[in-house]
């Protein structure tokens, strides 16, 4: 059985339920009993191409999903579950400063290396510098997104399909725009980023380019399509991590498929079925993502031909991968930090970071990688 992220209705904006029943519906569906969880597939013996070593470590508050950190500036930017946020120095790990908001967050971190952003379980938005808060925002729903900090201004993604723009210094809300959607959402972060002069929000099935100024639609294109028989199985919504390589951006959408559109023209390239629940990555010639079970797969960027394929890593809980500076990487539930040689996915080293578990993908940081552990663990590791 796979795991699949938890579900929220985005119906009554002012409260929020776990859908538990239609959880079931998808479980138990062509089945009388659910099966048990199938084990992780042991780890194999590999030849070390790469010697892994530690270039620094810290201790930070509990981390879960949908947390997710961000690196501008030569800062690392994290927030605990708790609340606590914490910027460090990317390149030696020591603490810039922190601040104790002391309230249960329900999004990651965004900043721009001066400004950073959180959204609180009460649906505030906060922004902060220099260790102070500066401003804050009452949201219409929650958010589960990191909200994005560019431009001078924050942008804010929230669960009933609503981006909202707010001037950075300030806190004035600059503009609004609602997209309508499937009832359901995911509770895990979605895609809110840039692409040239445009902000790209996955809003249900659809990647949309905004006009920052004013939120109003470029173009949209269609990365997954609703289908089922009850709303859980109809549920199609981006998840976060694309590939952006020059103007194609491939992106993922829940359980349904993997495509690259051109982020110029609007225009679809390729759709694959996929079923994977977490963001891609890839270079000037494939993608790379990891199935809900484990399966490691890598389309040709050109026609979204499948390149390779590993069952190495089954029900091993996969993060998203990670791509830079010719280095494949992702991490895995149980700790497990893995390089994979682009070319045929095989193994070219690896290292335990903590067994509580990896919070999200890796973090390029200057010429380290960064792992974030469930515990709150921070290790800056560099392959050579």
């Amino acid at each position: 059985m796979m795991n699949f992220p938890s579900i929220q209705r985005s119906m009554g904006f002012k409260k929020w339920t776990h859908v538990v029943l239609l959880l079931s519906l998808l479980t138990l569906a062509g089945c009388s009993s659910t099966p048990e969880k199938p084990a992780p597939t042991a780890l194999s013996d590999f030849q070390a191409k790469w010697v892994i070593g530690k270039a620094w470590t810290a201790q930070l508050g509990a981390v879960s999903s949908p947390l997710t950190a961000h690196v501008s500036a030569g800062r690392l930017a994290l927030v605990s579950n708790n609340g606590l946020v914490s910027v460090l120095n990317s390149e030696s790990g020591a603490l810039e400063w922190q601040l104790a908001l002391n309230k249960p967050m329900t999004a990651g971190i965004g900043g721009d290396g001066v400004r950073y952003a959180v959204i609180t379980q009460a649906n505030e938005l906060l922004v902060m510098s220099q260790g102070k808060e500066i401003w804050k925002s009452n949201l219409p729903a929650l958010s589960l997104t990191s909200p994005l900090v560019a431009g001078g201004r924050v942008f804010v993604l929230t669960s009933d399909r609503t981006v909202l723009a707010f001037d950075g210094a300030t806190g004035q809300k600059l503009w609004s725009q609602q997209k309508s959607g499937d009832p359901l959402v995911l509770k895990q972060a979605g895609i809110l980023t840039t692409f040239q002069e445009n902000l790209l929000v996955g809003l249900s099935g659809r990647l949309v380019a905004m006009n920052p100024a004013n939120g109003l639609s470029r173009w949209d294109v269609a990365i997954g399509s609703s289908r089922g028989t009850n709303e859980v199985e109809r549920l199609v919504d981006l998840v976060q991590g694309v590939s952006r390589f020059n103007q194609v951006v491939c992106a993922r959408a829940y359980q349904t498929a993997v495509t690259c559109v051109d982020a110029v023209k609007g225009s679809n390239l390729w759709t694959r079925s996929a079923q994977g629940h977490v963001g891609i990555a890839g270079n000037d010639s494939l993608v790379f993502g990891s199935e809900s079970d484990g399966k490691l797969v890598a389309w040709q960027r050109s026609n979204g031909q499948v390149a390779w394929q590993k069952d190495s890593f089954r029900y091993r809980g996969l993060t998203a991968p990670a791509w830079a500076d010719d280095q494949l990487v992702l991490g895995d539930e149980l700790g497990w930090a893995h390089w994979i040689d682009p070319t045929n996915g095989l193994t070219l080293a690896r290292t335990l970071v903590d067994a509580s578990g990896l919070a999200m993908a890796p973090l390029r940081v200057g010429k380290n990688w960064v792992f974030v552990a469930k515990n709150g663990l921070i290790q800056a590791l560099r392959a050579e």
